[in-house]
């Protein structure tokens, strides 16, 4: 039984790999390369090299990650290197067939938008995998596996920021960085949006004298549960119930309502989730 479960994970992630990188792909193809956008990384390489060569993008990514892959090879792990593998290749091989498509716009700022959305897409799905399609998030992994105290996603800002300005530098157009950065953060917005949703779930801690009241009537009027936690302020020197309960946004008023009914001088912090699993939520 735990067999079967491992081989349809495995099929799965395979296929959501392929399927990620076709959408990737239409982004690049089809909007981003026509324009001489790209949202950094290999691909970012590739568009240079395209329209300086014209090498086809797909190939020149393969060539870049083959150095990246055989130094990742002992750090990633065997099952992710092989998902890279086939998350770069499959890119590679779509991104060629596409561009054999006339473009869907020839407008940079309709292209920037589009493309960036498309591309997020793609990137959330194969992330959704536990894959990757090679460039400078396998950059940044290695890093990682050698410095474990660098944050991954800082050292993707870097080399995307600097493969973005070489564009810039050798299409002598300021205007392709401005374009390329709108596409790079409506990318990063969207992988965003389908790791989390668009409907946070929010965090609300209620600090006050009269936690039971708080607590009962927003168990009753709202039907949300709520946990009490024992906590000390440092100030007074006395011991709180501090009441924390995660809600939809839509509950935040009403919730606010109750409290400050309750005790117009209650303490309310409130922030996002970015996850929550239980009764009533994800699971």
């Amino acid at each position: 039984m735990r067999g079967n479960l491992k081989n349809k994970i495995k099929i799965k992630e395979i296929v959501l790999t392929i399927l990620g990188a076709m959408i990737m792909a239409i982004g690049v193809s089809l909007f981003l390369l026509p324009n001489q956008l790209s949202t950094g990384g290999f691909s970012g390489i590739a568009t240079i090299t395209y329209y300086l060569f014209q090498i086809p993008m797909g190939t020149v990514i393969v060539i870049a990650n083959i150095p990246v892959f055989l130094i990742a090879l002992k750090k990633i792990g065997k099952k992710f290197f092989l998902k890279s593998i086939l998350g770069t290749v499959t890119l590679s091989l779509f991104i060629d067939l596409f561009d054999k498509i006339q473009p869907l716009t020839n407008d940079k700022f309709l292209s920037s938008i589009y493309g960036g959305i498309i591309v997020g897409i793609g990137t959330a799905i194969i992330l959704k995998a536990h894959s990757s399609t090679g460039g400078s998030d396998l950059v940044s992994n290695i890093i990682k596996a050698y410095k474990p105290n660098v944050k991954i996603g800082t050292w993707i800002v870097y080399i995307d920021t600097v493969i973005v300005g070489l564009n810039v530098i050798i299409f002598k157009n300021i205007e392709i960085g401005l374009y390329s950065a709108i596409a790079i953060y409506l990318m990063g917005k969207i992988v965003d949006i389908v790791f989390e949703g668009i409907d946070f779930t929010k965090l609300l801690i209620i600090v006050s004298n009269k936690s039971e009241e708080i607590s009962k009537n927003i168990e009753e009027k709202i039907n949300r549960g709520v946990t009490g936690l024992y906590g000390k302020g440092m100030y007074t020197n006395e011991n709180r119930l501090v009441l924390m309960c995660a809600t939809n946004r839509k509950d935040i008023g009403r919730i606010k309502e109750i409290a400050q009914t309750i005790d117009n001088n209650c303490f309310i912090i409130i922030t996002n989730a970015r996850e929550v699993f239980g009764n009533g939520f994800k699971i």
